[in-house]
């Protein structure tokens, strides 16, 4: 049997983080066996799609490597891949169901249904539907619609025996019958709801299994319903743990944002996101920009295979000590029997984790390529630059190390990128450094006087410099250190004062301290 599996999000909001790892899993299996993956839109609901959000799925699914084999902007043999245009095979369904008695029309308005329900919760019962309003027959349904009465299309539920699943990571799921409402598949309109059009999907797809998170466990015993009906061989089903909220067991969700940013580490993660994304000029809002949606990932500078990695570890393992994974070896290694049942809780910390091993790991040359279009973005670098772009950028990342840990921290260096002349102050460290101890300026100048006698300009040979010049002056390394990193960074801190001097340069280190001292006189 071929394998077929399928994701199907819905455009009623950007690509959440748990629907990529939906897709991840789908992807692996079907790939990992020489099978395809297939992406549908599921837009049935017309007033909640979002015609904007359609774009960055398709792009976030890109963007983490989750090519589909038939769908969308590709097409395929099993089209149209849109459920709004697939409309006249969810009629013919309908009908079918009908015809052979497993969905009736029902003319019951909410006032009644409501009734019938606060009863069932005064006597202390699960509420069954009467079905007092159903149609049996045509004139049935002429005589409820004379009355102004708005017929939908309801499945006629069995209400005794139990349903049984074999769930690929579950095992075996029962649910009585009982518990099942007569659900509604048609609406007045006459259009079709997600739990019909799912099923005639799958189907015409030719789906072979269902991999999809444990929330849609408690839709399947109505679509099981729906396929034997119809006629259609079943699908094999898998229910996954949901990505769960920092540090709960609790569905991570879009809408708790402000509930979340109360987790330090999810704070922290959405504070260092804000702070690239705002240095690159982008808007930024909770709704398109918070680490629950995955193009926060790609706008700050992740590398997809680290988030991938990541969200694979979500709820799989291989063992007890394998993290890092190539996207060959998810391929080769990947099973649903390893699937854990419950949820997997996002692990901010974590997550960074992977992507600053990740960065590490790549190739001097790579990490350039990726930080560029960050200095770009931002404008600190133009076409063609005012230095060497490339080299000079490999000389920072090497003097960096781990602090890049995103490509978006590249930022945190623009001091290098300035021109001497528009170097930014931050002024409470030129006044503790520069302004307010006594004889600090007058220090700097002659430190100043002493670095342009440094011939070659080289870490070791200004980290000699320095401890001869703290010798002879009598000082403590701390009094020259501070005052000329803020004189030629307009900061704080930073990776090596001699690295940075070095890769500034002579003539621009030299400029630099006599701008400080200028402005500090």
């Amino acid at each position: 049997m071929s394998i077929r599996t399928r994701f199907a999000p819905s455009p009623t909001g950007y690509l959440h983080i748990g629907g990529v790892r939906t897709a991840l899993f789908n992807w692996l299996f079907a790939k990992g066996r020489g099978g395809q993956f297939i992406l549908r839109i599921d837009d049935t609901d017309a007033q909640r799609n979002v015609e904007e959000a359609l774009a960055p799925i398709l792009h976030g699914l890109k963007w983490v490597g989750l090519e589909w084999d038939e769908g969308p902007e590709v097409g395929g043999p099993c089209g149209p891949y849109y459920q709004s245009q697939r409309l006249d095979r969810y009629q013919a369904a309908v009908r079918h169901l009908l015809e052979c008695g497993a969905a009736y029309r029902d003319f019951a308005t909410p006032d009644e249904l409501q009734a019938e329900r606060e009863a069932a919760q005064a006597a202390g019962r699960p509420f069954v539907y009467s079905r007092r309003w159903r149609a049996e027959t045509e004139a049935d349904a002429d005589r409820l619609k004379a009355q102004g009465r708005q017929g939908v299309v309801r499945l006629l539920m069995p209400r005794e025996g139990q349903f049984v699943l074999h769930d690929l990571i579950r095992g075996e799921v029962r649910i009585d019958w009982a518990s099942e409402q007569d659900h509604v598949i048609q609406r007045a309109d006459g259009s079709c709801l997600y739990h019909l059009a799912t099923v005639v999907d799958d189907h015409d797809m030719r789906i072979s299994h269902v991999i999809r998170a444990e929330e849609h466990l408690s839709n399947t015993a109505r679509q099981v319903f729906m396929f034997e009906r119809l006629g259609y061989s079943l699908p094999q089903f898998g229910h996954l743990p949901y990505v769960a909220e920092p540090g709960s067991k609790t569905k991570l969700s879009k809408r708790k944002l402000e509930k979340y940013l109360k987790n330090r580490d999810f704070a922290q993660l959405m504070e260092h996101g804000q702070s690239i994304a705002r240095r690159l000029g982008l808007v930024v809002t909770a709704d398109t920009f918070n680490p629950v949606i995955v193009d926060f990932y790609e706008q700050v500078g992740y590398l997809p295979d680290a988030l991938v990695n990541y969200l694979l570890l979500l709820g799989w393992s291989l063992d007890d000590k394998t993290e890092d994974f190539t996207r060959e070896e998810m391929l080769r290694h990947f099973s649903l029997e390893r699937v854990n049942k419950a949820p997997a809780s996002f692990d901010c910390e974590k997550l960074l984790a992977f992507q600053t091993r990740s960065m590490q790991r790549l190739p001097l040359k790579q990490r350039v390529a990726l930080v560029v279009p960050f200095l770009r973005q931002a404008g600190l670098v133009t076409t063609p630059p005012p230095c060497e772009t490339a080299p000079y950028v490999s000389r920072i990342l090497e003097a960096a190390g781990d602090r890049v840990k995103v490509a978006g921290d590249i930022l945190d260096f623009d001091d290098f990128f300035r021109p001497d002349s528009a170097l930014v102050f931050d002024e409470p460290t030129l006044d503790k450094r520069l302004r307010k101890p006594a004889g600090a300026r007058a220090l700097l100048e002659k430190y100043r006087d002493a670095l342009a006698q440094v011939e070659p300009f080289e870490p070791s040979r200004l980290e000699s410099l320095t401890h001869s010049f703290v010798e002879e002056n009598g000082i403590k390394i701390g009094d020259i250190v501070h005052a000329v990193r803020v004189a030629i960074t307009g900061k704080a801190v930073g990776f090596g004062l001699f690295d940075t001097l070095a890769i500034l340069g002579q003539q621009r280190s030299l400029a630099r301290i006599a701008r400080a001292l200028e402005i500090t006189a």
